[in-house]
């Protein structure tokens, strides 16, 4: 007994003579898996990834894998650090007024020995400052500091030479039921005016010094907020310096929006408030005081020239610490994922036409048959077309 499959819906004479029914139907089955086969669907989001990373590493902007590029094309929010982020980050003292009888090589010699021990960049401007006025240039290590502490966002006290130092802004020394005197505060609110930080030095719970210190505005800035504002991003400036200096700096750049004298973890308050308001939130910062901020956002991007901690915690860094990257991390990331839905549409569009010609459609009235190679080629085309594009 001879098996004899046919084709049910074909006339015996639409079968060519080369071929009995079931080679037809199988030529047909083969086309389309062939055509329908998903491999450029696949391939779509990887390339597309790997491309857009690859371009933006070229332009000193790292990107941490698809989420972080995929998460800065819906950003509608920025918030900023102000000092390193739109700051140049090399503060300098550019002016010491002394409130006691303190010989003024003593009092830089008590306030560097406390900053010593702090990385902050306003601690190494004050240290830096005071090698001017050191007696012995020659021995180049501090007096020795015991008990040092480091009040994030505030400042540092430590002991030195019997008596408590205390360096920092005017929370910490309320917070330690210090006074401040009438020409500290007047001071404080001269240096604030001229965009100035002003630090507060207290010896044995008495302030004897202000420090004012200067960080100016990286180049720049104001057309980065500008150009931000044109694509509907929304700018926020959070800091921990004081709100005289802070509202300072936001006027130059064209910042509306400023919260200061912020801690570490009031930043990342921050940030939560306005993701529960709908918006899509990217924090940009650059040392430890920022690393709450940066893991609560929905994209962390870390300068370059900052902390390693701040780098390590961040989604994107911006490595030449240029703000100007900010939007080029952002206009990378809507560039590929808007090549990413062409593709899926091509991908899709392709496959929709080529199945049905596979699947016979054209057979009944012209008799084509796809031929498998034909087939073979078309699902190579569609893959190579997504990758070139």
């Amino acid at each position: 007994m001879v098996f004899s499959w046919k084709v049910p819906w074909y006339p015996e004479s639409w079968i060519p003579s080369s071929m009995d029914s079931f080679e037809l139907a199988l030529q047909f089955g083969i086309s389309v898996m062939v055509i329908a086969c998903p491999c450029a669907l696949g391939l779509v989001t990887p390339t597309a990834v790997m491309v857009g990373t690859g371009v933006s590493a070229s332009l000193g902007v790292l990107i941490e894998g698809g989420q972080a590029l995929e998460g800065a094309h819906k950003v509608n929010c920025i918030v900023f650090d102000k000092r390193g982020t739109l700051t140049v980050e090399k503060p300098v003292v550019v002016n010491t007024r002394l409130l006691k009888n303190v010989v003024l090589h003593e009092f830089y010699e008590l306030d560097a020995t406390t900053e010593a021990n702090s990385e902050h960049p306003l601690a190494k401007a004050i240290i830096e400052y005071a090698k001017k006025f050191r007696e012995d240039e020659e021995n180049p290590a501090w007096l020795e500091a015991r008990d040092f502490v480091s009040i994030t966002g505030h400042g540092v006290k430590a002991i030195v030479r019997d008596k408590e130092i205390i360096v920092g802004n005017k929370s910490l020394m309320l917070e330690n039921n210090i006074v401040i005197p009438v020409d500290a505060q007047d001071m404080l609110t001269e240096t604030e005016s001229m965009a100035q930080t002003g630090i507060l030095v207290s010896i044995d719970g008495e302030v004897t010094g202000v420090l004012a210190i200067s960080d100016p505005v990286k180049p720049g800035g104001q057309k980065v907020i500008s150009i931000l504002k044109s694509m509907n991003v929304r700018s926020i400036m959070v800091t921990g310096d004081n709100w005289g200096t802070a509202s300072s700096i936001a006027s130059q750049i064209g910042i509306e929006t400023v919260v200061a004298e912020t801690k570490p973890e009031q930043k990342a308050e921050k940030v939560k408030e306005l993701q529960a308001e709908g918006y899509a939130v990217a924090m940009i910062g650059d040392g430890i005081n920022d690393l709450p901020a940066l893991e609560a956002a929905d994209v962390g991007m870390a300068i370059g020239a900052g902390t390693d901690i701040a780098i390590e915690a961040a989604d994107i860094v911006l490595m030449k610490s240029n703000l100007e990257d900010v939007i080029t991390a952002i206009l990378l990331s809507k560039k590929t994922f808007s090549h990413i839905c062409l593709n899926y549409i091509w991908a899709f569009g392709y496959n929709m036409l080529g199945t049905p010609i596979a699947a016979e459609s054209l057979f009944p009235p012209t008799r084509f048959r796809l031929p498998l190679w034909i087939a073979g080629a078309a699902m190579v085309a569609s893959s190579v077309s997504v990758v070139c594009c």
